[in-house]
């Protein structure tokens, strides 16, 4: 990816949004890493994540509507952005490329 370095973590968090279109906030990233990845994160790490993503552009977000069950806040919604989903495109197809590169007797 040129000039956009996108670390596991942010991938991770990155395809947890796109994952939670239209209802990509903290706590449900949270939800949908932990259950796709069967590992605990962390609330803040993921916020700091999300900040980063959408530092680099690859992320978007808007105050949601008020909400009972949150006291009348308003969630964070996060969304991914056409150079985010390039940039996880790019980090698939990378991913592919090097496994395809393993030659067999690596595995012997």
């Amino acid at each position: 990816m040129k000039g956009t370095y996108l670390g596991e973590f942010e991938e991770v968090v990155l395809l947890a949004v796109a994952i939670r279109v239209g209802d990509a906030y903290g706590a449900a990233v949270v939800g949908e890493i932990e259950q796709q990845m069967g590992r605990a994160v962390n609330l803040g790490a993921v916020h700091s994540a999300l900040n980063r993503l959408q530092e680099k552009g690859l992320v978007t977000s808007e105050m949601g509507g008020v909400t009972q069950e949150r006291g009348g806040r308003r969630k964070r919604l996060y969304s991914v952005t056409g150079m985010g989903r390039r940039a996880l495109e790019e980090v698939r197809q990378l991913r592919s490329q090097m496994w395809d590169a393993i030659p067999r007797t690596a595995w012997s």
